[in-house]
C-alpha cells in the first residue's frame, strides 16, 4: 500500500531555512519573527514569510505577544510529518529489497550461464 504523503507539508519542510526554524523553536521554545531572525542568516521579513508557510501547513501556530506573534511548533502535526516520513522510508526499503533480489537473481543466472 502506498503511504499517504502531504506534498504541501513536505514542500514546507523541504526548505533548509524552515527546517532550521523548526529546530530552533523545538530547542528554545516559542519565538517571534524578530528573535528567530537574530539567529538566522535571513532578514526578519524573510523569516516572517517562512513562518507563514509553516503556519499554513500547520507545523507551527502563533499567538499574539504584544506587537508581535509568538510561534511554537505544533507537535501533533510534526508527529504526523514524522509518521509520513517513516512510511515513505519503509516503502522505499521494501522497493530496494525487491531490486536487490532481482539483481541477485540476474547475477546468479549470469554466473550459471557462464559456467555451462
Amino acid at each position: 500500500m502506498k503511504p499517504v504523503v502531504d506534498d504541501e507539508l513536505w514542500s514546507a519542510i523541504g526548505d533548509p531555512t524552515r527546517r532550521t526554524m523548526i529546530d530552533l523553536l523545538l530547542a528554545d521554545g516559542p519565538g517571534t519573527a524578530t528573535s528567530l531572525s537574530r539567529r538566522l542568516p535571513v532578514t526578519r521579513q524573510a523569516v516572517s514569510k517562512h513562518l507563514a508557510v509553516l503556519d499554513r501547513v500547520g507545523l507551527i501556530h502563533a499567538e499574539p505577544a504584544g506587537r508581535e506573534r509568538l510561534y511554537q511548533v505544533d507537535e501533533a502535526q510534526l508527529a504526523r510529518a514524522v509518521a509520513q516520513l517513516s512510511a515513505v522510508g519503509s516503502t522505499w526499503d521494501a522497493r530496494l529489497r525487491r531490486i536487490k533480489r532481482i539483481a541477485e537473481t540476474i547475477e546468479r543466472t549470469r554466473t550459471n550461464d557462464e559456467g555451462d
